[in-house]
């Protein structure tokens, strides 16, 4: 036991046995959602504390601040830019750049999203793009399914790409030391190739069937996208803090800053320059509905889970457990890494990814001394990465983006069916992790 990071176990409990179960039982109630998970996750922190396993000191030594102030940050940026109607612009731009052809709005959408997956983060991205999707395919009078289906697959291969496209990607550049040039240079390629593979069999099942009628494709090219924009001088305003953040992403890493910083100095940046000629009680009420658009349920889920996974750490638990991996591999780097490929995959289709990677990080950190340092690690932290942000294609349940599609689809009359997409996604997704391992391997391994 650390004695340094665990406190007296009160009751006289094993704190490996108390931290567990704790976990287990916290798993199981997140997968099963019949509690909503933020409130899951911050009562089992409040356990592990309370039950002795670590003290309030060492529970805020292992949240991660700067995944935290990084999810943030993109979140208020993300917020004011919403309000400047650019992203139904794009949506409608796009459609008509097709001629309003259902297929070739599908392809559009699915780009559009993959590429904002990867600029925002694909939680944000699925939020502004699915309602407008829906919108198109009433107006088509086609089925929303492919299309949903479609932006689900390629929110999760786009947010794969870059440091903060996807929570987990966010959570392992933050525990691994990686920049925001690491992930777009070791992963943008596959994550480019996988997503035009995906394009070849979404074209077998659903392109030569999405047909709409000439009257209903011309009501599309109708739209006058210029009039999604309401507000043109926010809209320069966002897009000129938006690069200057994506530009610090890049050169974070070489001015010793961490991503976070950057974030939150955008985020501020932009609400002043948003709220620089209103009066204070107008300012007020502006910078309180920018942080209510905050997915304040994600921070402090990750808030709670931060806690729970360092009161397994700190009991030995995770590293005993990578110990036994390691004896099951027999210490090889290309088994470990297909295995953490492979797994990773399966895992985050049946479960939430998050909480999965949170566990896994420590994981593979201790995994160090085995092959020879941090830096040997790189093969595993990339497998971890594919493997979670791919996996979550395999269900509905797989990621969060997943979940606002199919609550956006249920409320619009149009359900997604669990057994129905898993039975078209899952092999699509292994499909994917399939030419993962092929990358993995010829690259790094």
């Amino acid at each position: 036991m650390q004695h340094t990071t665990i406190s007296e176990i009160i009751f006289g409990w094993d704190p490996v046995w108390f931290a567990g179960i704790l976990f287990l039982l916290t798993y199981l109630m997140i997968v099963t959602e019949k509690i909503n998970r933020a409130i899951v996750a911050l009562l089992s922190a409040g356990l592990m504390i309370l039950g002795g396993v670590l003290s309030q000191e060492a529970a805020m030594r292992g949240v991660d601040f700067n995944t935290l102030g990084l999810l943030t940050g993109m979140m208020v940026i993300v917020a004011v830019t919403r309000r400047t109607g650019v992203f139904q612009f794009l949506a409608v731009w796009s459609a008509k750049k097709v001629n309003a052809d259902p297929w070739g709005i599908l392809v559009m959408l699915s780009l559009i999203t993959a590429v904002l997956s990867a600029l925002l983060d694909n939680v944000t991205t699925v939020l502004l793009v699915v309602p407008v999707t829906l919108l198109i395919a009433e107006e088509l009078n086609i089925k929303p399914y492919p299309f949903l289906f479609a932006e689900i697959f390629a929110s999760n291969i786009g947010g794969a790409a870059t440091l903060i496209g996807d929570p987990p990607n966010i959570m392992i550049g933050s525990a691994a030391n990686l920049s925001f040039t690491d992930f777009l240079f070791n992963l943008a390629p596959i994550v480019l190739i996988i997503l035009l593979v995906m394009f070849i069999p979404f074209y077998f099942l659903w392109g030569r069937s999405l047909t709409a009628t000439e009257y209903n494709r011309q009501k599309i090219m109708n739209y006058n996208e210029c009039q999604s924009i309401t507000d043109i001088v926010l809209l320069k305003k966002s897009l000129f803090v938006l690069t200057l953040v994506l530009t610090g992403f890049t050169v974070a890493h070489h001015l010793h800053l961490q991503p976070a910083s950057i974030a939150m100095l955008g985020a501020a940046l932009l609400l002043l320059l948003d709220n620089l000629n209103r009066r204070s009680d107008n300012q007020s009420r502006s910078v309180h509905a920018s942080f209510a658009e905050v997915e304040w349920v994600t921070i402090f889920f990750f808030l709670g889970l931060f806690i729970i996974v360092h009161g397994v750490e700190s009991t030995g638990l995770l590293k005993t457990s990578a110990e036994y991996i390691l004896k099951l591999t027999d210490g090889d780097m290309t088994i470990t890494s297909m295995t953490i490929l492979w797994g990773s995959a399966i895992a985050s289709a049946l479960v939430d990814n998050i909480p999965f990677v949170a566990a896994t990080i420590p994981l593979i950190k201790s995994m160090a001394p085995t092959f020879g340092g941090t830096e040997a690690l790189m093969p595993l932290w990339w497998s971890l990465a594919l493997g979670a942000c791919l996996g979550g294609n395999g269900s509905l349940i797989g990621t969060c983006a997943n979940i606002i599609v199919a609550g956006f689809a249920e409320r619009s009359g149009n359900p997604i069916s669990f057994v129905r997409f898993m039975l078209g996604a899952f092999p699509l997704m292994l499909a994917s992790i399939a030419i993962s391992s092929v990358y993995i391997y010829l690259r790094y391994l």
